[in-house]
């Protein structure tokens, strides 16, 4: 186990700006959007986003988790020193305003809480992701547990150095390495209101639902080539999702499926349904287990929702998801807060 060189909690509140924009591209939102198997016309075609009132295509709802990778770089190189492997556990998008091809958007990252449970680390970062026009587009909380090499083989961090993409830094940083902390950003945001305030185009009308209403099921598979595309995809090399050895040293039964492609694909059980991507305000997802993809087999998750709760003053509801592998929920807690025409 490598010895932090300073207190992980003492960095709470530490925060900072990217130093660069990052420019949504129309092939980008096509290859996420074919990574987590979410095939609405809205992010493929022009025209059909169009007729969602959009000019130009909008992105899957777990899109930003992929800039958020780029962003967070800097802070996670360094929190992640004191630990042997990371491990994603929770995560929350709020969303404010769709993103669409074209818009440049910088982020404000923020080192938000640490908690410790059960013997355990818990560490949260925010990301809030603005655009050119000064507007808060999304705030994204991702949580992720510190393994130390008390939970994990201790001869993991050698294997990943042996195994990791080439041109990755991932030596130690001490934490003056950061970027200077920013508790005043130089662009004043704006929370955007436009999610919560453009009708929604969706199929399913508020009229129709009720509590406890069921959406079609859906069930998705998975091979060994959908991880290492979605790896490719998302920036997430983490060798635990396509490489037997590492995933047997941080103590799983086999490779795993991302926690972020599952999300992604539970994101896309609900759009899907709801026919309209933008009507989503909302995503947040505890992780309670995992996906295992053997390489001689498909693995596959069934996916299934209910109407938790409506507010017809709003025309909103929360959508209960449950996520099954192998009869195993992988999802602790998901939902999702839409809005309905």
């Amino acid at each position: 186990m490598v010895e932090a060189a300073f207190d992980v909690a003492g960095l709470v509140g530490h925060r900072y700006r990217t130093d660069d924009f990052y420019e949504v591209g129309r092939e980008k939102i096509r290859e996420y959007a074919r990574a987590v198997q979410d095939f609405h016309p809205a992010h493929w075609s022009e025209d059909a986003a169009g007729e969602l009132g959009h000019t130009g295509l909008i992105a899957p709802t777990t899109f930003l988790s992929t800039v958020a990778m780029l962003a967070n770089h800097r802070l996670i190189e360094t929190v992640t020193t004191a630990y042997d492997v990371v491990v994603q556990t929770d995560q929350v998008f709020e969303m404010y305003k769709p993103v669409l091809t074209g818009d440049q958007l910088v982020s404000d990252v923020e080192l938000s809480s640490v908690r410790r449970i059960a013997g355990k680390d818990l560490l949260t970062i925010t990301n809030t992701f603005t655009d050119q026009t000064g507007e808060i587009v999304q705030i994204m909380h991702t949580t992720m547990v510190g393994l130390t090499s008390d939970d994990v083989d201790a001869g993991i961090s050698d294997m990943i150095e042996r195994v990791i993409m080439s041109g990755l830094d991932t030596t130690s940083r001490a934490a003056d390495g950061l970027p200077t902390s920013d508790p005043e950003p130089e662009i004043a945001a704006n929370l955007s209101s436009i999610s919560r305030t453009r009708v929604p185009r969706t199929a399913v009308r508020f009229e129709d639902i009720a509590v406890g209403d069921e959406l079609p099921a859906r069930t998705v598979h998975l091979t060994r080539g959908d991880l290492v595309n979605y790896a490719g995809v998302s920036g997430d090399v983490n060798p635990i999702h396509w490489h037997d050895e590492v995933a047997a040293l941080a103590g799983l039964p086999d490779v795993i499926a991302h926690g972020m492609l599952t999300m992604g694909l539970g994101a896309g059980f609900v759009t899907t349904w709801l026919a309209d991507p933008s009507a989503m305000t909302r995503y947040g997802v505890r992780l309670s287990n995992y996906t295992v993809i053997e390489a001689a087999s498909t693995g596959s998750l069934e996916f299934t929702g209910r109407i938790k709760s409506v507010d017809p003053e709003t025309r909103t509801a929360v959508v209960v998801i449950v996520a099954k592998s192998a009869g195993r929920k992988v999802f602790g807690l998901a939902t999702a807060d839409i809005r309905l025409a």
